[in-house]
């Protein structure tokens, strides 16, 4: 599991079981689980990406 680490050193690790995709029709990027391949979570501000989830 990821974890803040010390101030402005950002964070530990990555998140396990999750993955995030570029949506090129909206151009932001969309956060999918890796067991059940649903998408969980779309970042709100355009051409941004989740921390600490790895890109397909």
């Amino acid at each position: 599991m990821a974890r803040l680490g010390k101030r402005h050193k950002g964070r530990i690790g990555e998140v396990k079981a999750r993955s995030q995709v570029f949506s090129g029709r909206n151009k932001r990027f969309t956060k999918v689980d890796a067991k059940t391949g649903k998408f969980m979570d779309q970042m709100a501000k355009k051409w941004k990406a989740f921390k600490g989830v790895k890109k397909k």
